[in-house]
């Protein structure tokens, strides 16, 4: 599903009033304290298992790999080729990787390749040890709202038809949680922040650069300046 039409999915499907949304995950929950975790009811800190028309899919992706790989040989040989010709190519292609170290270490800098801010007991801590509580599906629909902010998800793992199957698993007041982009105009990225009243916060990672909600934001801010 083509991620411009999220904001009309959380519409249609959830009634929310959306201008943008976006599917994403969280990277792996690090073991929390057992009496901590015994205090949240041992609740999952994994999703669900992958189901069999997944597992298939799985399969699949291994099988058709080879394949992928040698076109991407070619296509890399190719772009070798060119690359070896012409002194612009090159040049591109320092300013790229000049950019995306730039944007890694930037990522690194405001903590974005990193789950949380490692308090178990802040808000942050405690909202992702029910994370999966709420849905075992390992995607969550994102939806941020003029007075709250939404994530929706199927209430278990599904392989496919996720949008269709997805209910609110979790809603917080905009007084209690905003959503942000620490890199916000400065590099592209699939990170966005949710930050908590207490300033305790998570970082999610969207199904693509830019997406939705980046470009809202983006924009918000080139409204306010």
């Amino acid at each position: 599903m083509r991620s411009t039409g999220l904001a009309e999915v959380a519409k249609t499907r959830l009634a929310l009033e959306a201008d943008c949304a976006a599917w994403c995950r969280i990277s792996k929950i690090p073991e929390p304290p057992s009496e901590i975790r015994k205090a949240a009811g041992g609740a999952p800190v994994r999703p669900a298992f992958i189901r069999p028309l997944g597992m298939l899919g799985v399969a699949l992706v291994a099988v058709l790999w080879p394949v992928g790989a040698l076109f991407a040989l070619l296509a890399s040989l190719e772009d070798m080729a060119e690359w070896l010709l012409s002194s612009k190519v090159r040049a591109r292609a320092r300013a790229r990787a000049l950019e995306e170290e730039n944007r890694k270490k930037a990522i690194t800098t405001h903590a974005l390749d990193q789950l949380f801010d490692g308090d178990w007991t802040a808000t942050a801590g405690r909202f992702l040890l029910r994370w999966y509580g709420h849905s075992s599906h390992p995607k969550r629909l994102l939806v941020p709202t003029p007075d709250r902010v939404v994530l929706a998800a199927p209430p278990k793992r599904v392989s496919v038809r996720q949008a269709e199957r997805m209910v609110v698993v979790a809603e917080l007041p905009a007084s209690e949680a905003r959503v942000e982009d620490p890199l916000l105009g400065v590099h592209r990225s699939d990170r966005l922040r949710i930050v908590f009243a207490d300033g305790s916060w998570l970082t999610v990672i969207t199904d693509e650069e830019r997406s939705e909600i980046h470009k809202h934001l983006m924009r918000r801010l080139r409204t306010v300046s």
